[in-house]
């Protein structure tokens, strides 16, 4: 029987690295020949890798990405200077994956694919790769490598505290994870609780920690939101990092790179049905008032259409999100355990006008006909996801 990804799924979730380093051991340790970037935080670290990706192609690198989740594809996750793998090469990597399998101890969907882009990144022979960490970082399947050129934090707040703990000081610990004896590290700004962690952890590995600052001058950026500026300040301390090294990077080539970083599903606006929208995650309370703060400009009142996961702060999230007079379009997610419309519409504010819908559509079809600013679709990379897939929608 010829195994698909969507097959382990139902293996769920393992923070560990016994079996990611067993599937890798089996392939011949491929890791071990990829020099990379490893980058963990709450928020922006992928924003951060699209930053870094681009400014390493515009100084004429081959480069790797992996990334997650994915919006529309498996093979955003894993990138070679800029293009997804193909699906002929995404299939060879999991037929090599799941040659080397236990049946009697099944890897998770997330170890397997992980295990694929260190395949498929040694198979094409990257001067550099990229790496964002899943969940966490210490024991994330990404943590693999004993001498990342420079390691990166970007953020630390209250997310996935079922498996990172219930404090800023735990989850801090837990992305602490990615720092290794002797290799810099740059991170962002971070509260005092997790600072305080991410410091005495970098002193005890001897890891010189690099505060990335704000430029005089405001980045000239790819991706929109003030928020950016922060994450291209961390990118640029990592390149920079990386010119200490001995890597030939350009500040030209380096700005260059910032102006041509693309991500999508994070304050993306796009069109359907010739009425503009902006889409973006806004998956936790950080990244909801980041939205807020983007979106304040805006003539109000905002409709937003809001699909939770379960495992969120949701009251949280529409707390961040909605101000008195603001519209609330209530939605499922397609395919992913998030709370019911009804729930959604009983935690909103009282001061704002909430109704559930079944679908996406449904809600899309509701809003009037204008509206003084682009309806707004988040509260999920999930929800964007089937955004960009069923309604096809084009930038």
């Amino acid at each position: 029987m010829t195994l698909r990804l969507e097959d382990f799924a139902r293996f769920g979730i393992h923070l560990g690295l016994e079996q990611i380093k067993f599937l890798l051991a089996r392939l011949g340790n491929p890791h071990q020949r990829v020099p990379i970037i490893h980058v963990a935080g709450t928020n922006g670290k992928g924003s951060v890798c699209a930053f870094l990706n681009a400014a390493l192609r515009a100084a004429g690198y081959r480069t790797g990405c992996y990334t997650s989740p994915h919006l529309v594809s498996w093979r955003e996750r894993i990138t070679l200077n800029g293009e997804w793998i193909s699906e002929a090469d995404l299939a060879s990597g999991l037929a090599a994956v799941t040659a080397t399998i236990n049946p009697q101890d099944p890897p998770t969907q997330f170890e397997v694919i992980t295990a694929i882009a260190w395949w498929y990144f040694a198979q094409h022979h990257v001067d550099i790769a990229v790496i964002e960490t899943g969940l966490g970082g210490r024991l994330d399947a990404t943590n693999v490598c004993d001498r990342p050129l420079v390691t990166a934090i970007t953020s630390i707040s209250r997310d996935h505290w079922q498996r990172l703990g219930d404090s800023l000081g735990a989850i801090a610990w837990e992305k602490a994870g990615i720092i290794k004896p002797g290799r810099p590290l740059v991170v962002g700004p971070l509260p005092p609780e997790a600072d305080r962690v991410i410091q005495e952890r970098a002193a005890a590995l001897g890891a010189p920690l690099v505060r990335a600052m704000p430029h005089p001058e405001p980045l000239t950026l790819g991706l929109q939101g003030q928020h950016q500026q922060v994450n291209g300040a961390i990118a640029y301390g990592v390149l920079e990092q990386l010119r200490s090294q001995g890597w030939s990077i350009s500040t030209e080539q380096i700005e260059a790179g910032l102006h041509q970083a693309h991500w999508p599903g994070r304050l993306q606006r796009v069109v359907y049905q010739g009425r503009h929208l902006l889409l973006d995650g806004a998956h936790n309370v950080a990244a909801a008032m980041v939205l807020r703060d983007y979106v304040a400009a805006m003539p109000s009142p905002h409709h937003w259409i809001v699909g939770i996961l379960s495992t969120k702060d949701a009251i949280g999230i529409l707390q961040a999100l909605l101000q008195p007079g603001d519209c609330l379009y209530a939605v499922p997610i397609a395919e992913h355990a998030a709370l019911a419309p009804e729930a959604l519409v009983a935690l909103a504010p009282p001061s704002t006008h909430a109704k559930p819908y079944a679908s996406l559509q449904s809600a899309l079809a509701d809003l009037p006909h204008t509206t003084p600013s682009p309806p707004i679709i988040c509260g999920s990379l999930y929800l964007v996801g089937h955004a960009l897939t069923v309604l096809a929608l084009c930038p």
